[in-house]
Formats: C-alpha cells, sequence, structure tokens
C-alpha cells in the first residue's frame, strides 16, 4: 500500500468529511476541532496527545491544556473521525468515517507511518471465531509493526 504524497488533499478531505459526520451528528465543529483534525491529518504518522498539544502551541495564540485536548481526541474519536492506536498511545485520521469499523493498521517501526486497512473478510474471520467460542465481541482492532515499502528499500 502506497502512501498518500498530498497531505492537503487528505487534510482537505478530513475536513470535508468531518464537517458531514457533525452535520448527521448534530455536533459542531468547533475551531479546536477543526484545528486537531488538521494536525492529526498532517502526516500519516500516529501522534499522541502531548505531541498534539506541542503542536497547537505553535500555531495557536493561546496555551490549550491537556484536558482540553483529551476532551476534543474523546469528540473526534466518538465522532469516527480519528483511531486510536494502541499500542503506540497515539492517534491517527480516520479513512473512511462514514461508517464504523474495525480499526486494522500496518505500522513502520522504521518511519512511524500507519496505513489503515479495511478488510472486511478479516471483520467476518473475527466475528466467526466470536460466534464458535459464545464470545460477545464489542470491539475490534489489529495492529500489525513491520517495515514499509519504502523502509524496506532503504
Amino acid at each position: 500500500m502506497s502512501q498518500c504524497k498530498n497531505h492537503q488533499h487528505c487534510i482537505d478531505t478530513a475536513i470535508s468529511n468531518a464537517l458531514l459526520a457533525c452535520q448527521e451528528a448534530n455536533v459542531r465543529l468547533t475551531p479546536l476541532r477543526e484545528q486537531l483534525l488538521k494536525l492529526i491529518w498532517k502526516s500519516h504518522q500516529p501522534l499522541g496527545a502531548y505531541d498534539l498539544i506541542e503542536m497547537l502551541a505553535e500555531v495557536s495564540e493561546r496555551c490549550i491544556a491537556p484536558p482540553t485536548v483529551y476532551r476534543t481526541l474523546n469528540f473526534l474519536l466518538n465522532v469516527g473521525l480519528i483511531h486510536r492506536i494502541n499500542s503506540l498511545n497515539a492517534f491517527i485520521g480516520c479513512t473512511d468515517p462514514s461508517t464504523r469499523h474495525p480499526s486494522y493498521f500496518l505500522i513502520c517501526t522504521e518511519c512511524q507511518t500507519a496505513t489503515e486497512c479495511h478488510n472486511d473478510s478479516l471483520r467476518q474471520q473475527v466475528s466467526h471465531i466470536g460466534t464458535q467460542t459464545g464470545f460477545r465481541i464489542q470491539q475490534q482492532w489489529l495492529e500489525v509493526l513491520g517495515l514499509c515499502q519504502n523502509c524496506q528499500k532503504l
């Protein structure tokens, strides 16, 4: 899978998707929510809350307190605009916020890029295993660590 080279296109698409998702959920995309979403989409690298706080400090006239950033991240998560990458305690933009879906990521251990993958077959397999074992799945995510195509060439 190739990574996007035009991050501005990714940012513009994310904001368009966010406006639509917020309208459907009858919630507001406040300036802080929009700004945080733009920072998350600035690259395809997962960002921690404190990374985002530092980035906000560079582009904002005022200091944003950690609880405010965490509340904003929770909002973006709940609306489905971002994913949390648990193994990294970081956040990344959702490539398809129009539907709720499991989070599957390929994470490069060299350049720290994360690629979201959509795989219905894998989702069905996990659901089938849950059904077979009598386990009610509430949420699923998969994080696979390795080397992206670019880093393999180095």
